[in-house]
């Protein structure tokens, strides 16, 4: 679906404006010792196209997703956040042991973080933009 992702690697998809969704890609940035992950904001063309191939209810899941081009496959809210965890090898890919939890049980915690994630962590105004050495990690330009 997304020609400019390599069929090897996942697109993480965040929310460009959120500091805990921006603390999280730049923690799965220092520890992709694989090179799997590639990033892109929600709020970029790539997201929308994501967003829209999927019909994703953005009103509903707005804080990550985790698209593989291998499968077209998407994955949302818990699972995606457990299935990144996995990819980075371990210690970290030990959390995906809860994957054995129904997603309903997951999400219900994932949610609750999700919801009040401005209010603890704060938004920023715009984007964030990587730096030039990481802009080579990040697909899509920006929609503002």
């Amino acid at each position: 679906m997304i020609k400019r992702l390599p069929k090897n690697k996942k697109l993480i998809l965040f929310d460009g404006v959120c500091n805990l969704c921006s603390a999280s890609v730049q923690y799965a940035i220092t520890h992709d010792k694989n090179n799997v992950f590639m990033f892109a904001a929600l709020q970029s063309d790539i997201g929308e196209q994501v967003i829209n191939h999927f019909k994703v209810d953005v009103s509903k899941t707005d804080s990550i997703l985790l698209y593989s081009p291998e499968n077209d496959s998407l994955k949302i809210k818990s699972s995606a956040a457990l299935h990144v965890a996995k990819d980075l090898g371990f210690p970290r890919s030990l959390l995906s042991v809860f994957l054995i939890v129904p997603a309903f049980i997951r999400n219900l915690v994932y949610d609750f973080i999700a919801k009040n994630r401005y209010k603890w962590y704060g938004k920023k105004e715009s984007c964030w933009i990587p730096t030039p050495e990481l802009k080579a990690k990040f697909i899509g330009e920006i929609n503002t």
